[in-house]
């Protein structure tokens, strides 16, 4: 295909859009106009709700939403809202939900709730130079954004320290200004950033008139919030004596036993650990996006904080001690119930309602036990029947759907493949077979 430059293209309708793409890349696509236009909500003020979320919106793409029951948490009850395309990933924290309720459910505790950003600097000259004079202005610094936290420091929040820090050792002339900040019960991105951005300024105008830099003077780089929050952390646990555990033929002390020792064995393999820890944030990303949340940032600071002592390792904790089986969690997690699309979204609204209206810390432990939840229930079934056989059962419907099985072959399959192993092919087979 020639390559094509469009100009306006943001300017277009979605129609024109669409067109376009069809005319351009779709030519072999003839139900694709069809298809994104049967996503399109009939709902016209709803429909525009989701078009400006992004730009170039073209049609609405959409995932499953569903909910896990009999969630214990602190001696409240719960339903969770999970938003995800994965098989089993409802039904494994729903299973482990109610396992847990009849042992005394989930504790879940924030340890903490400072978030940070940093203006990036880079500097020649002599580092006790630079430190003198930001000592000087730092309370110059701090009053510049008087105004944009005036409102945070109403309701509690708003800065809570800044400091110069020097990473010369890892990167030659590299020093940054660090912020910290307490954003209550929002995410507080846009906060974070407009407050490091007036750092930048004023750092910016002060240096200019500063003759200590007249030969070298300290350059802005950039001014960016960290999702990097090991700061703003939370626990969840669970625990019980371990005859509690014996359940469905399975011995307690031989099944704690071989759960802690493959938490274990994800602390040591990172190769293990990682999938390990994908399974984790199966449960905390599905409440994540259910709640307009942020899952990438949540991603990208959870897989740091399981990578902090140098090795990446799991995020989770077994021990066996006196008869007692523990397992545990802790995660960074930077989390909103107000702002952004928590305030836009209607099923958000939807999911806030099913949490009781939680606010951030209450979201943060909640999200927490989902992801112990989801890990309990992977780490048991592989030390046990093995992660295929659940799995491959939720997955049974997904394949029936591939090879457009009626209602009569989907039963007809159920049935059969009750006490049968399950893979693609002998799914196929055996609706060639009844076909």
């Amino acid at each position: 295909m020639a390559q094509q430059k469009v100009s306006g293209f943001s300017k277009k309708s979605k129609s024109e859009k669409i067109d376009w793409l069809l005319n351009t890349f779709l030519k072999e696509e003839p139900n694709a106009k069809k298809i994104l236009e049967q996503y399109w909500n009939p709902d016209l003020k709803l429909q525009s709700l989701h078009d400006d979320f992004i730009e170039n919106t073209i049609t609405n793409y959409y995932l499953p939403f569903g909910v896990a029951p009999n969630f214990l948490i602190n001696n409240q009850w719960f339903v969770l809202p999970m938003v995800t395309e994965e098989s089993s990933v409802v039904a494994a924290a729903s299973n482990a939900a109610k396992f847990w309720m009849d042992r005394g459910g989930f504790k879940a505790e924030v340890v903490s709730t400072v978030k940070n950003g940093q203006v990036h600097l880079s500097y020649a000259g002599r580092p006790e130079t630079l430190f003198a004079f930001f000592e000087g202005i730092k309370t110059k610094l701090i009053a510049s954004v008087e105004k944009i936290q005036a409102n945070m420091v109403k309701r509690g929040g708003g800065l809570i320290d800044l400091k110069l820090e020097s990473l010369t050792e890892s990167l030659p002339d590299y020093y940054q200004i660090h912020a910290s900040f307490e954003t209550l019960d929002a995410m507080g991105a846009n906060f974070i950033n407009s407050c490091l951005e007036q750092f930048a300024k004023s750092f910016e105008e002060e240096a200019t008139n500063h003759t200590a830099f007249e030969n070298t003077s300290p350059e802005v780089i950039m001014s960016i919030l960290s999702n990097y929050v090991p700061e703003c952390l939370v626990r969840a646990e669970v625990s019980c004596p371990i005859a509690q555990l014996s359940n469905n033929n399975v011995d307690g002390e031989i099944f704690a036993q071989n759960f802690v020792r493959a938490v274990n064995m994800a602390h040591a393999n990172p190769r293990r650990a990682v999938t390990h820890n994908k399974g984790i944030m199966n449960g905390v990303d599905a409440v994540v996006i259910a709640t307009g949340n942020d899952f990438r940032a949540v991603e990208a600071g959870v897989h740091a904080y399981a990578a902090r002592e140098g090795q990446y390792k799991s995020l989770t904790h077994a021990s066996v001690e006196k008869g007692i089986f523990k397992f545990w969690i802790e995660l960074p997690l930077a989390l909103g119930t107000v702002g952004g699309l928590t305030a836009l979204h209607p099923l958000v609204k939807v999911s806030f309602g099913l949490l009781q209206s939680p606010n951030a810390k209450n979201l943060m432990q909640i999200v927490a036990v989902a992801g112990l939840a989801q890990n309990f229930a992977a780490v048991r079934s592989l030390v046990t029947t093995g992660i295929q056989k659940g799995h491959m059962k939720m997955h049974l419907m997904n394949i029936l759907n591939q090879l457009e099985a009626s209602a009569a072959e989907k039963e007809q399959a159920i049935n059969h493949f009750k006490d049968q192993v399950i893979s693609h092919s002998s799914v196929e087979d055996f609706v060639k077979s009844i076909r």
